[in-house]
């Protein structure tokens, strides 16, 4: 559980050329491909609202081999939207043969969640998987592959990963944390009245579960600080924290299903801003491994540098600092 930092980013991608039409071509590898998530997200993959409009795509669908039979169907999917960004679709159960020199991992595919789990039971049922696909992408990945871990719990899972690819750099690796920081921003939005746009910086600390917490003390709307605006510590330290924490299983219970689209943009979300860069003055959320930058044990923030998070017998703790 060492995944978590706040970044404020800039595009790192060295093989982005942004002036030249369809001047990039990368190999992406989608695994979970058959489920929900990934089929939410294909789409927007495919039509350039990730990577941009002059990137193209040589798409990887990787899955456990019972599935990948039912992935051809997926691939006439994805034929038949004529996606002009779409070079080539290639579908498998290997991930030897899937991350082959990789650019892009996406790896949404683990044991799902089901009703009343916590993301703790999953480590066990995870962890095997993590394992093997981090031996892969070590073997068979470009060095310089970027990976995003979404299958929960993704902090752990991310860390089992890296582990296992020594020949990637750790700043390689990421974790969803932007389905979080979406629901907060969206939140703020909806108890402030304001369109989304207006709602900045809010920050998530901690991992992808219920013990994270939400943070609106840096975030902005419409230029004016949060708890101003809002004018209510009472729901900001409270009902606030405890509807963002606990929406994956509000949304469990409602629909007896986990979130699915909303899931997929974030996962768009996370690798557009980690590939483009963010607004000026403004930063997002995702896990990605702990420098030990303001003093932090376990989680670093570049957006909030006058705190510093220490680590109480395993809880982790906000304070400001003196």
């Amino acid at each position: 559980d060492v995944y978590k930092r706040q970044v404020s980013t800039q595009s790192t991608w060295g093989y982005y050329k942004p002036n030249n039409m369809y001047s990039t071509t990368l190999k992406v590898c989608v695994s979970g491909a058959g489920g929900q998530i990934a089929y939410s997200f294909l789409p927007m993959l495919c039509s350039g609202q990730v990577f941009g409009d002059k990137t193209c795509i040589e798409l990887r669908l990787l899955d456990i081999p019972q599935v990948v039979e039912n992935l051809k169907g997926l691939a006439l999917e994805l034929q038949d939207c004529a996606f002009p960004l779409l070079k080539d679709v290639q579908i498998g159960g290997d991930p030897n043969e899937m991350f082959k020199d990789l650019d892009v991992a996406i790896l949404i595919g683990g044991f799902p969640r089901l009703k009343g789990m916590e993301r703790r039971d999953l480590l066990d049922k995870n962890g095997k998987i993590f394992i093997t696909q981090g031996q892969a992408l070590n073997n068979h990945a470009k060095s310089t592959c970027k990976i995003l871990v979404v299958a929960n719990p993704a902090n752990t899972n991310c860390w089992i990963l890296q582990q296992n690819a020594p020949k990637i750099p750790k700043q390689n690796f990421t974790c969803l944390m932007r389905l979080d920081h979406n629901r907060a921003t969206a939140q703020v939005a909806l108890k402030s009245g304001v369109p989304i746009q207006e709602v900045r910086n809010v920050i998530i600390w901690g991992n992808h579960s219920t013990t994270q917490y939400p943070d609106v003390n840096h975030g902005t709307i419409s230029g004016q600080p949060i708890r101003t605006v809002i004018n209510d510590d009472t729901y900001l330290n409270s009902d606030f924290i405890e509807r963002v924490q606990k929406r994956g299983a509000e949304i469990l219970n409602t629909r007896g299903n986990s979130s699915v689209f909303s899931a997929a943009k974030a996962v768009a979300d996370h690798l557009k801003d980690w590939c483009f860069g963010t607004p000026e003055g403004s930063w997002v959320s995702m896990g990605i491994v702990s420098d030990g930058s303001y003093g932090c044990l376990l989680y670093t923030s570049d957006a909030a540098d006058d705190l510093l998070c220490v680590d109480l017998g395993g809880r982790r703790i906000i304070k400001k600092k003196k």
